[in-house]
């Protein structure tokens, strides 16, 4: 990747088999991954005895670092493995090294709460009202945490404004989010809040007041991607600033999550307020403050939980699993494609940190499957419904509470079980997966 971070296009992972004979149960399967979530380099060579080589670690694509006597610059984790039990054995190891020794709550593991995300009932129209009654219907099925997404904040009516500005929205909220959160609160679930905190929009007040905290050369245009610039988080006075932003937030407000957006990658990756030698450092410095931020924040404000949810899921690595809970797994919820996007996830990624939503249909595609079927899809990893309750009926909301009930009974095993892929998405009619719980007393089959 030279893009700046992870993402769908490139991941850090491999996975390499003995003479292209493994399957998902049987064959020498040799694997491993990157702990970095920025620009990286995998090298698999043959070599001239009939080896095979793999190295990896930052990329050298524009890279320098210069460090002088006593500094020390720590190069990314590098994990690997051996499965003789193919290709799903290797996935196996691969879970349990995430939930033993990377994810934040590995000393003290928790199950992934039952999300609701209100994005798509109100997108940017949001306000104290309008959510509240989301909230009734969402504790009525079942739900533990109810997420408040885009359009909170700034002059934020539309996405083509307000990123930067995060302080609540008075036209929206004139009492602020205490209301709200009180009344999630009050009916047993807890609350969260979306920002998108790498970024800035041109029509805000931060870039007014500090348009050099936008990534930028001299003397050229600034390429914006959804309306918006990528602040150079390698700057400490940015970090500092979206530090102290999100804290004074979380200090002001019970939330208890953060949906972490970052929705494009790096353009114009200059720095031209340091000397030359040290503007190729960009790359790892941005890296390195985004996780400081999200490590700071969590130190004080002990159970803040927060999902990646980079470029509709992008940035997800053995790097920022140290440092998040979760992780966005698509833009595409459509449940029969999300059927080979959770196959594809799982094969490097615990099913627990693998966020999947029901959604309303027809969705992405114009398909409509059946709300049991949606559930089903998505009770396969970490269940979040984002379809829009106030056009659900009575036998949706029964059907969702039995579902929900369902999941609750059984999502240890999912989360924390070992997952074993039956039949692919890739070549049958018919999908398969089985979670068996680690002490061997639950199994659950998907079909």
């Amino acid at each position: 990747s030279r893009r700046g971070n992870t993402g769908h296009q490139l991941y850090p992972w491999f996975a390499i088999d003995e003479g292209g004979h493994a399957n998902e149960q049987y064959g020498r399967v040799w694997f491993g991954a990157l702990g970095w979530s920025g620009n990286w380099k995998l090298v698999i060579e043959e070599t001239p005895g009939h080896r095979v080589r793999v190295t990896g670690g930052f990329n050298d694509f524009d890279f320098s670092y210069p460090l002088a006597p006593g500094e020390h610059l720590d190069t990314p984790p590098y994990y690997g493995g051996f499965s003789s039990n193919g290709f799903g054995g290797a996935s196996r190891r691969l879970h349990r090294l995430e939930l033993n020794e990377l994810l934040p709550d590995h000393r003290n593991p928790h199950v992934r709460p039952v999300l609701y995300n209100s994005w798509e009932a109100t997108t940017f129209n949001v306000n104290e009202a309008g959510q509240k009654v989301l909230a009734e219907k969402a504790a009525r099925i079942g739900v533990e945490r109810f997420v408040m997404d885009d359009g909170w904040f700034g002059a934020r009516n539309n996405d083509k404004a307000g990123l930067g500005d995060w302080t609540v929205n008075p036209h929206k909220f004139p009492q602020g989010l205490g209301g709200l959160i009180h009344y999630v609160n009050s009916l047993g679930m807890d609350f969260g809040l979306w920002f998108e905190p790498e970024m800035v929009n041109p029509d805000s007040d931060l870039y007014r007041a500090h348009p050099d905290w936008a990534m930028h050369f001299p003397g050229r245009p600034r390429s914006e991607s959804r309306n918006q610039l990528v602040l150079n988080m390698a700057r400490d006075d940015v970090r500092d600033y979206i530090f102290q932003a999100l804290d004074k937030m979380l200090s002001a407000n019970n939330i208890k999550f953060i949906k972490w957006d970052m929705n494009r990658h790096f353009a114009e990756p200059g720095w031209p307020e340091v000397p030359i030698a040290a503007q190729k450092e960009i790359w790892v410095k941005y890296v390195q403050n985004v996780y400081w931020i999200m490590d700071q924040l969590r130190a004080k404000h002990p159970g803040l939980e927060i999902e990646s949810c980079s470029g509709g899921g992008g940035r997800v690595d053995l790097g920022v699993l140290q440092h998040t809970d979760e992780v966005w797994t698509s833009d595409n919820t459509e449940a029969f494609d999300r059927l080979r996007i959770q196959e594809g996830f799982t094969y490097a990624y615990s099913p627990k940190v693998m966020m999947a939503w029901v959604t309303d249909v027809p969705n992405m595609n114009g398909r409509s499957t059946p709300l049991q079927y949606r559930f089903l899809v998505a009770m396969q990893g970490s269940l979040g419904i984002g379809a829009n309750l106030n056009k659900w009926q009575t036998q949706d909301f029964d059907l969702a509470t039995r579902m929900i009930t369902l999941y609750k009974s059984i999502r240890t095993t999912v989360q924390t079980g070992d997952l074993f892929r039956l039949l692919s998405p890739r070549e049958g009619e018919v999908t398969a997966n089985q979670y068996v719980s680690r002490d061997g007393k639950q199994a659950v089959l998907f079909a």
